[in-house]
């Protein structure tokens, strides 16, 4: 089985916040792979499903960033599941806007939900690192990613979550490189001028 964990906090009063673009993301691909509801389990909310064929579970931890490790932990012991098989989708503010990169193992980069994890479980477990931006000053590194994505975010934050959902197979086939190249070539693709509007002359979609 294999376990994805999106970081953020529970409530509607978070829901925009770039510190919850990894439930954003988990949100997607279970909309995307037709996951079944989310119910309460493993202090969070669980879906179940299928990903290139392999039973999957999606979590999303209600026990506020700074312990998801405790629902991480939950899930894993009751399952059994090797860190190798949990993939972890969290906010990044070390990577522009946009940007995303997979990684295994390291270091917590001073993410409160990553070190929380590796509390509980290690660091042995995979990250897709979605890039929320870096506001210039470590001073204000909270109050950034606790606020909402603005409007003109959506450009970017539409299409690189439906790339991550529709990459998703590759993850689950153990490809990161294959799932990494699916996703630049999808934003590629959701950048690119479509032949309306080239024959009207407009300008390219934005790109992440």
């Amino acid at each position: 089985m294999l376990l994805f964990v999106g970081l953020g906090n529970p409530g509607s009063q978070y829901e925009r916040n770039r510190h919850n673009v990894g439930f954003m993301a988990l949100d997607e691909i279970t909309r995307r792979h037709s996951f079944s509801a989310f119910r309460r389990r493993f202090h969070g909310r669980v879906a179940e499903g299928s990903v290139a064929g392999r039973r999957t579970l999606a979590l999303k931890p209600d026990t506020y960033m700074n312990r998801s490790g405790q629902a991480v932990q939950a899930a894993k012991t009751f399952y059994k599941i090797p860190a190798q098989d949990i993939i972890v989708f969290q906010d990044e503010i070390d990577l522009a806007s946009g940007k995303m990169k997979i990684k295994r193992g390291g270091g917590s980069a001073g993410h409160n939900g990553l070190r929380s994890i590796d509390a509980h479980i290690g660091s042995d477990y995979r990250r897709v690192r979605i890039g929320v931006g870096h506001p210039g000053d470590k001073d204000v590194v909270k109050h950034h990613v606790l606020n909402d994505f603005g409007k003109a975010d959506d450009r970017w934050l539409i299409p690189l979550l439906e790339a991550i959902a529709e990459a998703t197979p590759f993850l689950a086939l153990d490809d990161d490189p294959g799932f990494s190249n699916k996703v630049a070539l999808l934003l590629q693709l959701a950048s690119s001028p479509t032949k309306e509007d080239q024959s009207r002359g407009g300008e390219p979609k934005p790109s992440s």
